[in-house]
């Protein structure tokens, strides 16, 4: 199932976040939370994390540095859990830090996992996407 939808939810004082119960039934084993490739946290299906990352692994040489960098990137800022019975999870004081996430956040679908952001730094972001120029990034490319 393709993550998809933006949704406005408030962290408990425990800084627990429920889950969209549309996002739930995808999410009924092991969670991966780690910092996100912008200033979010992600939260991802165990198996599709550990994909994401090997895709990203591919084309490195195993002993340049960068891949390793890539490997401490994503696995020493990644904590398995689960969700709990009323489908919530407790995000980490690190990865609230790194998100500078605050009570108010929004929760994303973004295809293969969910992002979880600042509120304000949402709406700035969003705000920024343009179609245009998303597209010139792939203007080379041979499926634009």
């Amino acid at each position: 199932m393709a993550f998809s939808g933006t949704f406005d939810y408030t962290l408990d004082a425990k800084n627990r976040l429920t889950v969209p119960a549309k996002m739930r039934t995808s999410l009924s084993e092991s969670v991966v939370l780690t910092r996100g490739t912008e200033k979010c946290v992600s939260l991802w299906p165990q198996r599709d994390f550990e994909t994401f990352v090997a895709a990203a692994l591919a084309h490195t040489r195993p002993l340049d540095p960068k891949r390793d960098a890539i490997k401490r990137y994503f696995f020493s800022n990644s904590f398995e859990t689960e969700l709990d019975s009323a489908g919530r999870v407790m995000l980490p004081a690190s990865l609230m830090g790194y998100g500078e996430l605050e009570r108010d956040v929004v929760v994303n679908g973004v295809d293969d996992r969910i992002e979880i952001w600042d509120r304000r730094r949402w709406a700035d972001y969003n705000a920024a996407l343009n179609i245009t120029d998303l597209a010139a990034l792939f203007a080379d490319s041979p499926v634009a």
